[in-house]
């Protein structure tokens, strides 16, 4: 009996775009409690090139061969024992097994269906790929960690991105005021967004705009200009500096506490449950996703390319489908 194969786009070793490649692999299994997802499209995220390269989650996946991808949007195909949360033929959309591999980059994927959940009735799959890994950051770090409240002050940095510009909208949706850091030219959109302030970081440095902060959501990180270091600066007592991408090294944790401010790390999870409050923010019209632009499965390589320009707004997303 033949076994039943896939499309995939892997990768033999770390390196640039180049090393990415199509290969045919065995179509996944689903195991008790998981779904089969034929995935539509994937949403493309900073840890993906990073992991690429041999920094992000590579750590996590090892040495080459690994199937890059997290961000899913797609229909369930099979079921297994023990599932009752989806059905065959549910248009869903998640953000499997972070950071262990998913393999979004592939026509299919499986993971435990909790994981998933129905994604946004009002987006194309398209649309909804863009979503999970950049939404769930947003969310969690400002309500889990950061626990904001009504009439909090909240920076975030590199407000345009694809991270950012869902956090912008999920600050302003908790009653927060929300400042950005962002070039000149997308200050307009980010002002359609929410935001109520903003920096021009070409122009100002921003512990020189800003002041009394309550939550610093930094998505830049200490190795661009000591970002998540500068932010202490604009944080009022007892404020916090959520330091995304680079985590909190020792040094900047004794600063933090040697003024009485806190700054903590972040790494998302999955999280089907938020997902589907997501899903309800997005279909009322209170959340929008950018979609910078959209690639067919083989231009891979060049949407790594295009990411790592660090000048997207929005996100970047992979047409998986034929």
């Amino acid at each position: 009996m033949t076994t039943p194969t896939m499309r995939a786009i892997s990768q033999n070793q770390f390196g640039g775009p180049e090393v990415l490649h199509p290969v045919t692999v065995a179509k996944p299994v689903p195991l008790p409690t998981e779904v089969l997802v034929r995935v539509v499209s994937a949403g493309l995220n900073p840890v993906d090139w990073k992991t690429r390269a041999g920094g992000g989650m590579a750590g996590v996946l090892g040495e080459p061969p690994f199937i890059l991808g997290w961000d899913v949007s797609g229909v369930v195909e099979e079921i297994g024992f023990g599932v009752h949360t989806l059905s065959v033929g549910d248009e869903v959309y998640g953000m499997p097994w972070f950071p262990r591999q998913a393999g979004a980059y592939a026509e299919y994927v499986t993971a435990p269906a909790r994981q998933f959940t129905r994604k946004p009735a009002t987006l194309s799959h398209d649309e909804a790929a863009g979503v999970p890994l950049a939404a769930l950051t947003a969310w969690q770090t400002l309500t889990a960690v950061a626990n904001v409240t009504p009439g909090q002050r909240v920076l975030v940095h590199a407000a345009a991105g694809g991270v950012g510009h869902l956090a912008v909208q999920f600050a302003k949706h908790l009653g927060a005021y929300v400042i950005g850091t962002a070039s000149a030219a997308k200050h307009d959109w980010l002002c359609k967004l929410g935001t109520d302030e903003l920096v021009d970081y070409t122009a100002v440095r921003f512990e020189d705009a800003v002041r009394d902060v309550d939550v610093v959501i930094d998505l830049i990180g200490d190795s661009h200009d000591n970002t998540s270091t500068r932010s202490l600066d604009v944080v009022r007592p007892g404020g916090l500096v959520v330091a995304v991408p680079s985590g909190v090294s020792p040094e900047l944790l004794e600063r933090a506490e040697a003024h009485g401010r806190q700054a903590r790390p972040f790494l998302v999870e999955p999280d089907g449950p938020a997902l589907t409050t997501i899903a309800e923010l997005i279909d009322a019209g209170d959340v929008a996703v950018e979609v910078a632009e959209i690639f067919p499965f083989d231009q891979a390589p060049e949407a790594h390319r295009r990411g790592e320009s660090g000048r997207t707004r929005g996100k970047l997303v992979l047409h998986v489908a034929p």
